[in-house]
Protein backbone atom coordinates (compact mmCIF):
# COMPACT_ATOMS: atom_id res chain seq x y z
CA UNK A 1 0.00 0.00 0.00
CA UNK A 2 2.88 2.47 0.97
CA UNK A 3 3.31 5.66 -1.51
CA UNK A 4 6.13 6.82 0.96
CA UNK A 5 8.63 8.61 -1.05
CA UNK A 6 11.17 9.75 1.25
CA UNK A 7 11.75 13.32 -1.21
CA UNK A 8 7.64 13.31 -1.03
CA UNK A 9 6.08 16.24 0.83
CA UNK A 10 2.67 14.79 1.80
CA UNK A 11 -0.07 18.09 1.86
CA UNK A 12 -3.04 17.46 4.68
CA UNK A 13 -5.58 16.28 2.31
CA UNK A 14 -3.22 13.59 0.85
CA UNK A 15 -2.01 12.46 4.27
CA UNK A 16 -5.41 12.25 6.00
CA UNK A 17 -6.93 10.25 2.40
CA UNK A 18 -3.69 7.82 2.68
CA UNK A 19 -4.56 7.37 6.60
CA UNK A 20 -8.12 6.24 5.92
CA UNK A 21 -7.25 4.18 2.84
CA UNK A 22 -4.91 2.36 5.62
CA UNK A 23 -7.29 2.46 8.41
CA UNK A 24 -10.32 1.10 5.80
CA UNK A 25 -7.95 -1.92 4.41
CA UNK A 26 -6.73 -2.78 7.79
CA UNK A 27 -9.67 -3.29 9.10
CA UNK A 28 -11.23 -5.15 6.06
CA UNK A 29 -8.40 -7.28 6.55
CA UNK A 30 -8.99 -7.85 10.12
CA UNK A 31 -12.56 -9.20 9.52
CA UNK A 32 -11.49 -11.13 6.97
CA UNK A 33 -9.46 -12.79 9.53
CA UNK A 34 -6.49 -12.63 6.91
CA UNK A 35 -3.29 -12.25 9.50
CA UNK A 36 -0.83 -12.87 7.23
CA UNK A 37 -1.97 -9.27 5.15
CA UNK A 38 -1.73 -7.42 8.37
CA UNK A 39 1.91 -6.72 8.65
CA UNK A 40 3.16 -6.36 4.46
CA UNK A 41 -0.08 -4.21 3.76
CA UNK A 42 -0.74 -1.42 6.48
CA UNK A 43 2.11 -1.78 9.06
CA UNK A 44 5.55 0.11 8.39
CA UNK A 45 8.91 -1.69 7.77
CA UNK A 46 10.08 -0.36 11.61
CA UNK A 47 9.04 -0.10 14.75
CA UNK A 48 5.71 -1.32 15.03
CA UNK A 49 3.53 -2.54 17.90
CA UNK A 50 -0.13 -3.05 18.91
CA UNK A 51 -1.05 -1.48 22.69
CA UNK A 52 -3.84 -2.87 24.43
CA UNK A 53 -5.22 -1.24 27.04
CA UNK A 54 -7.34 -3.81 28.45
CA UNK A 55 -4.87 -5.68 30.34
CA UNK A 56 -2.63 -3.02 29.67
CA UNK A 57 -0.24 -5.54 27.19
CA UNK A 58 2.05 -4.53 24.51
CA UNK A 59 2.88 -7.01 21.27
CA UNK A 60 6.61 -5.43 19.97
CA UNK A 61 7.65 -5.78 16.80
CA UNK A 62 6.22 -8.38 14.02
CA UNK A 63 6.14 -10.94 15.58
CA UNK A 64 4.67 -9.39 18.59
CA UNK A 65 1.73 -7.99 16.29
CA UNK A 66 1.37 -11.31 14.69
CA UNK A 67 1.01 -13.14 18.08
CA UNK A 68 -1.93 -10.79 19.13
CA UNK A 69 -3.66 -11.52 15.76
CA UNK A 70 -3.18 -15.28 16.86
CA UNK A 71 -5.09 -14.67 20.07
CA UNK A 72 -7.40 -12.28 18.56
CA UNK A 73 -8.71 -14.97 15.45
CA UNK A 74 -8.38 -17.91 18.14
CA UNK A 75 -11.10 -15.96 20.72
CA UNK A 76 -12.86 -14.66 18.00
CA UNK A 77 -12.81 -16.42 14.92
CA UNK A 78 -15.87 -14.59 13.32
CA UNK A 79 -14.86 -11.24 14.36
CA UNK A 80 -16.67 -8.17 12.73
CA UNK A 81 -15.83 -4.83 13.18
CA UNK A 82 -17.84 -1.89 11.96
CA UNK A 83 -17.18 2.04 12.50
CA UNK A 84 -19.46 4.26 13.53
CA UNK A 85 -17.00 7.63 14.01
CA UNK A 86 -13.86 8.55 11.83
CA UNK A 87 -11.61 11.35 13.44
CA UNK A 88 -8.39 11.92 11.13
CA UNK A 89 -5.39 14.35 12.01
CA UNK A 90 -1.74 14.07 9.88
CA UNK A 91 0.01 11.12 12.22
CA UNK A 92 -3.18 9.62 13.53
CA UNK A 93 -6.79 8.29 13.01
CA UNK A 94 -9.10 7.15 15.56
CA UNK A 95 -12.10 4.84 15.04
CA UNK A 96 -14.97 3.97 17.73
CA UNK A 97 -17.41 1.34 16.47
CA UNK A 98 -18.67 -1.87 17.40
CA UNK A 99 -16.46 -5.87 17.61
CA UNK A 100 -18.79 -8.71 17.52
CA UNK A 101 -17.98 -12.50 17.60
CA UNK A 102 -18.29 -15.85 18.91
CA UNK A 103 -16.09 -16.60 22.08
CA UNK A 104 -14.06 -19.68 20.73
CA UNK A 105 -10.98 -20.24 22.79
CA UNK A 106 -10.19 -19.35 26.23
CA UNK A 107 -9.72 -15.72 27.15
CA UNK A 108 -8.83 -13.92 30.69
CA UNK A 109 -9.27 -17.57 32.00
CA UNK A 110 -12.85 -17.93 30.81
CA UNK A 111 -13.15 -20.99 28.48
CA UNK A 112 -14.71 -20.85 25.08
CA UNK A 113 -18.44 -20.55 25.65
CA UNK A 114 -19.77 -20.05 21.83
CA UNK A 115 -21.30 -17.29 22.96
CA UNK A 116 -21.58 -14.36 20.99
CA UNK A 117 -20.17 -11.27 22.20
CA UNK A 118 -21.07 -6.98 21.10
CA UNK A 119 -18.76 -4.67 22.70
CA UNK A 120 -17.68 -0.89 21.36
CA UNK A 121 -14.23 -0.38 21.32
CA UNK A 122 -11.83 2.38 20.18
CA UNK A 123 -8.81 2.15 17.87
CA UNK A 124 -6.34 4.80 18.35
CA UNK A 125 -4.30 3.72 14.64
CA UNK A 126 -0.55 5.63 14.69
CA UNK A 127 1.46 6.18 11.28
CA UNK A 128 4.64 6.59 11.02
CA UNK A 129 6.82 9.31 10.58
CA UNK A 130 8.82 7.80 7.27
CA UNK A 131 5.75 6.31 5.62
CA UNK A 132 3.20 8.41 6.64
CA UNK A 133 0.46 6.09 4.87
CA UNK A 134 1.50 2.98 7.12
CA UNK A 135 0.65 2.35 10.47
CA UNK A 136 3.76 2.24 13.25
CA UNK A 137 0.70 0.84 15.71
CA UNK A 138 -2.40 0.07 16.62
CA UNK A 139 -3.72 1.03 20.02
CA UNK A 140 -7.24 -0.41 21.05
CA UNK A 141 -9.36 0.22 24.19
CA UNK A 142 -12.84 -1.64 25.00
CA UNK A 143 -14.61 -2.91 28.38
CA UNK A 144 -12.96 -6.08 29.44
CA UNK A 145 -15.13 -6.46 32.66
CA UNK A 146 -17.78 -6.69 29.98
CA UNK A 147 -16.77 -8.72 27.39
CA UNK A 148 -15.82 -11.13 30.33
CA UNK A 149 -19.49 -11.16 31.52
CA UNK A 150 -20.44 -11.70 28.17
CA UNK A 151 -18.23 -14.60 27.79
CA UNK A 152 -19.04 -16.06 30.91
CA UNK A 153 -23.14 -15.78 30.17
CA UNK A 154 -24.05 -12.88 33.15
CA UNK A 155 -25.33 -10.41 30.75
CA UNK A 156 -26.07 -10.04 26.93
CA UNK A 157 -25.68 -6.91 24.89
CA UNK A 158 -27.65 -5.28 21.72
CA UNK A 159 -25.12 -4.13 18.64
CA UNK A 160 -27.35 -0.60 19.33
CA UNK A 161 -25.70 1.71 21.07
CA UNK A 162 -26.33 5.39 21.89
CA UNK A 163 -24.05 6.71 19.21
CA UNK A 164 -24.11 3.70 17.06
CA UNK A 165 -24.62 4.68 13.09
CA UNK A 166 -22.29 2.10 12.09
CA UNK A 167 -20.71 2.39 8.56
Amino acid sequence: MSQSNPKKTWTYEEQIKAQRACVDLHVSIENAQQKDRIIPETFAKKGIFYHLAPGIVDFQGPSGVLDFYDMLFGVLPDIHIKYSHEYDVPGYSIREGIVTGTHSAEFAGIPASGRKVVFPFCGIYIFSDEEPDMLIAERAYWDNVNLMQQMRGEITVGEEMPWNKTK
